[in-house]
């Protein structure tokens, strides 16, 4: 197309578009037409824009004729559209039908979800080593979720946007945001010394991408004794690694958690020698506010406590690279894992 307007190319184009929209067998070939002609560089791209350097009295029939062959376009290219979406549509019901008659001739072997093979196997390694597994309520109460583990009143994790709360406000009541308020529970209740982990669902107002979900699991684990020190912790943190990934190496970073002083970020190396350092879990020495929360004498006891996220165990474990996945519930994803541990 020229820089300058020309009705009969515009029409030459218009005629030759509506040929290639009749002949396109698929959405591909239709999304290539299209682009051909509204594309940046497209040929009716290049008529809309030429019509700006034509003379005044001119510009009006020209933008008329170019509205119709536009409008002629895109009523062909739009009933394609429909035509082509059903046809494909229909091939792929057709693709994945079933037919119930045939005759069935054995069972199929059952599968685990990633997330329930790697929870088992958490599990597996903390009653190996005698520790109990506590269980708490999924609506927790605020005190539990966040004052008894030193959450101050102004934390941003208190703000909706990182917590569901539930109605009504003077309830205090949330979805628990930490496995953490099960490991308070117990802390109040059991006697000491204290070695215990907990498992479950917890809720964050997180969007769901290929690293996030707003419904995902933890383990949190807990150890409450006389002498505890950050050598136990990294100790459990690396037996607990080598477990689920064998032979690993890690490492403890500086970070901050309310409940824990001090606080790391434990890394280990995927892959091995050469390989890279991915992040785990998050632990640290359990903070003097969150023993005397529960009644624990601070200068008699001491403990560690530390986080891991159960999606990302089984995303690293399985080799799963998109958490969408992990949440939709295809049965062809997790039949793949029939024969796991």
């Amino acid at each position: 197309m020229n820089a300058v307007f020309d009705s009969s190319d515009l029409s030459s184009s218009l005629k030759e578009g509506l040929k290639q929209i009749e002949e396109a067998q698929s959405s591909k070939d239709l999304e290539s037409v299209h682009s051909k002609y509204f594309g940046s560089q497209g040929l009716f791209s290049l008529a809309s824009k030429s019509i700006g350097s034509l003379q005044k009295e001119e510009r009006k029939e020209a933008g008329e004729f170019f509205g119709r062959c536009k409008k002629e376009f895109d009523g062909a290219f739009l009933k394609k559209k429909e035509e082509v979406e059903a046809k494909e549509e229909k091939e792929k019901l057709e693709s994945e039908r079933v037919d119930m008659t045939l005759p069935f001739t054995r069972f199929p072997m059952g599968s685990l979800h990633p997330i329930t093979l790697a929870s088992r196997k958490i599990e597996a390694f903390f009653t190996s080593l005698g520790w109990s597994l506590g269980e708490g309520p999924e609506i927790e109460h605020a005190w539990y979720n966040f004052d008894a583990l030193n959450f101050p009143p102004d934390h941003p994790a208190r703000q909706m946007q990182d917590t569901f709360y539930l109605s009504p406000e003077e309830s205090c009541l949330v979805l628990r945001t930490q496995t953490s308020s099960t490991q308070v529970r117990e802390l109040i209740s059991g006697p000491l010394p204290l070695y215990t982990a907990s498992i479950g669902k917890v809720f964050r107002s997180d969007p769901l991408d290929a690293f996030h979900s707003p419904v995902f699991h933890q383990c949190e684990g807990l150890a409450v004794d006389e002498g505890l020190s950050v050598s136990d912790l990294k100790g459990i943190l690396k037996a607990l690694s080598t477990y689920l990934f064998g032979e690993a190496d890690i490492r403890l970073r500086p970070s901050y958690f309310p409940f824990t002083e001090p606080s790391f970020e434990m890394d280990m190396l995927l892959g091995g020698e050469g390989g890279k350092w991915v992040e785990l879990a998050g632990a640290g020495m359990v903070h003097p506010n969150v023993l005397k929360s529960a009644g624990v004498d601070p200068g008699k006891y001491t403990g560690f406590a530390f986080g891991i996220g159960i999606e990302r165990v089984a995303m690293l474990k399985y080799g799963v690279k998109d958490m969408h996945d992990l949440v939709e519930g295809d049965e062809r994803f997790s039949r793949q894992f029939a024969m796991g541990e």
